[in-house]
């Protein structure tokens, strides 16, 4: 006798009404795999864009006009002082039509998926910048009296001496904030985001089975973020500094 995933599953809800539908129903299976495929997509971007928008604003902290200074603080504190939740909103339902009128559009000038990812973007970046301002705050001032006595340019000594050691030492705050951006994915559901979240939803409001969607929600994002800070900790360790942190 042959057995099979999708065989087990569908003898397990006829038996026990143990519903885990997305094995066993074509239908189920494909908004399961579209919520997967968006939420990956949603944590990717957002975290490429928050690592840009932290470096970026990490080297305008340091520059020595006060408008980029105080540009950045704006920023920080406008985004670490309210609830992503709320940032999203604004920026779906109140920036996302101002911008579709003042263009003239008659279809929305950007998509709720597009939206999701500026908005966990920014929100993230807010506090990479923070955790890469105190990794430059960490690196000797004497490494940086050297790299200038070498006759290193600002932007050289920025580019190649203080960031590459600042990164090191920002490594586990910023493995932190990663995590929980991958986490935060799902308030993208509030804007109808097909993630999956949103697809789980849809999922248990057709086959009454909340419970077991929510197991797999859990048992999901435990794996993954799981995972991530595996890989984190051990790229963590194989680019340590010798002597300086965490012992290798």
């Amino acid at each position: 006798m042959t057995y099979s995933i999708s065989g087990f599953f569908e003898w397990l809800n006829e038996a026990h009404s143990i519903a885990f539908p997305m094995f066993y129903d074509a239908f189920d299976r494909n908004q399961f795999v579209t919520g997967l495929r968006y939420t990956a997509l949603l944590a990717i971007l957002s975290m490429l864009g928050s690592l840009a928008v932290g470096l970026a604003g990490a080297y305008l902290q340091s520059s020595r006009k006060w408008l980029p200074r105080v540009g950045i603080a704006v920023y920080i504190q406008a985004f670490r002082n309210t609830p992503p939740l709320i940032q999203l909103y604004f920026f779906y339902f109140a920036l996302g039509p101002f911008l579709t009128r003042l263009l003239e559009l008659n279809d929305p000038a950007l998509s709720n998926v597009t939206w999701a990812v500026i908005s966990l973007t920014l929100y993230a970046g807010a506090f990479n910048v923070e955790i890469f301002r105190a990794g430059i705050e960490a690196v000797p001032e004497t490494t940086v009296e050297a790299a200038a006595a070498l006759g290193l340019s600002r932007r050289q000594t920025f580019f190649r001496i203080i960031l590459p050691l600042a990164f090191r030492i920002s490594l586990p705050a910023l493995n932190n904030n990663l995590v929980n951006l991958i986490k935060t994915t799902t308030l993208a559901f509030a804007i109808a985001v097909p993630e999956l979240l949103y697809a789980s939803s849809q999922i248990w409001s057709e086959n009454l089975n909340t419970l077991e969607m929510m197991l797999v929600l859990l048992g999901f994002y435990c794996g993954v973020t799981g995972i991530f800070i595996l890989l984190m900790n051990r790229w963590e360790r194989a680019i340590s500094i010798p002597g300086w942190g965490r012992a290798s």
